[in-house]
């Protein structure tokens, strides 16, 4: 109660300080228009900024709130922030317990001024527990913990901008036309990006991907994949020798020539995988963040989903 009264204070008082300053250092998508009108989105991470981005279009300004670089599991949101969020029309959240910080601005945010939507919601996630029958990993594990990477799955995703887009509508139903007429097109990419990767990774015979940690789980299930994570949900979660061992077998047994890694980030744990099989490391991006270089190419998540699905088709052939 008193931590609660605490970030209240906080907030209320930052606001007198800063007014209505919505200046933020995270990247941004902005509209090319810039109207008082717009709708201030603010949303957790990149996808679900670049799906707000893409359905608002001008008339919507979206922030991003995880800048490039920092892990979305861990990142907190600083006091300026949770000001501007405050101010905000809508804030837009993955949830299935990727945001730690969320359920503290829940709690503190005026329900009338911001809506808050969690893009997950009503969808069917997978357990800790799930994914070590899907993906026929038995190693001892007694906890139940949301896979919260959904938005690798095209239509998943598709599910989570059709949330964006109702909480628009929602907010701003004078310009619904604009934004189902958007959210129409963005659907459309994401059936196309559907159809690719069934297409290629369908042609394959083989189907085990061994992962630096099991972020993928709900991309390897849609396409009939079998995911063999080094760590666990989280990246810092590191394995038991018993299943370092077992992965290490899998991989001289089915003849697995590569391991896929995060952009930029290859753990030290998976990085002995590899030097034991004589593996060659690939990326698999979680589409968490891009890049100042990808941004410059004008790189998005469909861009990266199919640098994705040409590094899995390499490493299946």
């Amino acid at each position: 109660m008193k931590k609660s009264f605490l970030f209240s204070f906080i907030v209320t008082l930052l606001i007198a300080m800063t007014g209505c300053s919505t200046t933020n250092s995270a990247p941004s998508h902005k509209s090319n228009v810039s109207n008082s009108e717009n709708l201030v989105v603010y949303a957790s991470f990149y996808p679900l900024a670049f799906f707000a981005h893409e359905i608002g279009g001008n008339k919507v300004e979206v922030h991003t709130i995880t800048p490039v670089g920092a892990e979305t599991h861990d990142y907190e949101p600083t006091p300026k922030e949770m000001v501007q969020i405050n101010q905000a029309d809508l804030l837009i959240y993955n949830g299935a317990g990727l945001e730690g910080w969320v359920e503290k601005i829940k709690n503190n945010v005026d329900p009338q001024k911001t809506g808050v939507i969690e893009t997950t919601k009503n969808l069917t996630l997978h357990s800790k527990k799930q994914e070590k029958e899907n993906h026929h990993d038995h190693e001892e594990d007694h906890t139940h913990e949301t896979d919260p990477h959904v938005w690798l799955d095209p239509l998943l995703a598709k599910k989570q901008a059709e949330n964006i887009k109702n909480a628009l509508v929602q907010k701003d139903p004078s310009h619904k036309s604009i934004y189902e007429n958007n959210f129409d097109q963005l659907a459309k990419r994401f059936d196309q990006l559907d159809q690719s990767y069934k297409k290629e990774l369908s042609q394959l015979k083989k189907r085990d991907v061994i992962t630096s940690h099991a972020a993928y789980g709900y991309l390897t299930t849609r396409y009939g994949l079998n995911q063999v994570a080094i760590s666990g949900l989280s990246a810092d979660q590191q394995p038991s020798p018993k299943k370092l061992k077992e992965i290490i077998q899998l991989a001289r047994q089915k003849h697995i020539s590569y391991i896929f890694f995060e952009k930029l980030v290859q753990p030290k744990v998976a990085s002995i995988v590899t030097d034991e099989i004589h593996a060659v490391p690939l990326v698999l991006d979680p589409l968490e963040g891009l890049t100042p270089e990808e941004i410059k190419k004008g790189e998005d998540y469909f861009t990266i989903s199919m640098r994705n699905l040409q590094n899995l088709k390499t490493a299946l052939k």
